[in-house]
């Protein structure tokens, strides 16, 4: 069966703090005296669920802590950013890439709409010229054209010729 976590009062819970080294609670910071929900609280994605736990007075020790700590300038200093530069290259790197893969999907993109225009634009030039040599290759069509020549169209049917020395 587990334990039952320790409780204090706020009054010790801030007490504590200050001597642990916040600096928002050392220093009066409006945020530690309550004016802040989510400092009073220390929860930052529902800051009003611990207000039955604030107003009794009482925290409850031994479980995790959501505050978040402030951001101090020392966190990144030379030193990190030195042991870090060959990831840093590699982030670098690694943007480089994408922002030129996503030009070249641009690019390609683009040559592809091209090529289906031009695609287009001969099947409709081929359905075009398909269509005129059928209208041409009619039967009437082809009499007006051989007109001029002198040929003339067939009133009687074609007879066989048959090749006497062969027989």
């Amino acid at each position: 069966m587990p334990e039952e976590p320790q409780r204090i009062t706020a009054k010790e819970a801030s007490a504590a703090a200050a001597r642990a080294g916040n600096p928002a609670v050392r220093n009066g910071n409006s945020a530690a005296r309550g004016k802040n929900p989510v400092a009073r609280t220390g929860n930052y994605e529902n800051p009003g669920a611990d207000t039955a736990e604030a107003a009794s007075g009482t925290k409850t020790l031994g479980t995790k802590s959501t505050a978040r700590t402030r951001w101090q300038p020392s966190q990144m200093g030379y030193r990190w950013v030195g042991r870090n530069v060959s990831f840093l290259l590699f982030l670098t790197a690694l943007a480089v890439i994408y922002i030129y893969n996503g030009h070249y999907a641009d690019k390609i993109s683009r040559d592809l709409n091209k090529t289906n225009k031009e695609l287009k634009e001969l099947q409709y030039e081929y359905k075009t010229l398909k269509s005129e040599v059928m209208f041409r290759s009619k039967e009437s069509e082809l009499a007006k054209a051989v007109e001029p020549f002198g040929l003339k169209e067939l009133t009687r049917p074609p007879f066989v010729i048959i090749d006497s020395v062969r027989q």
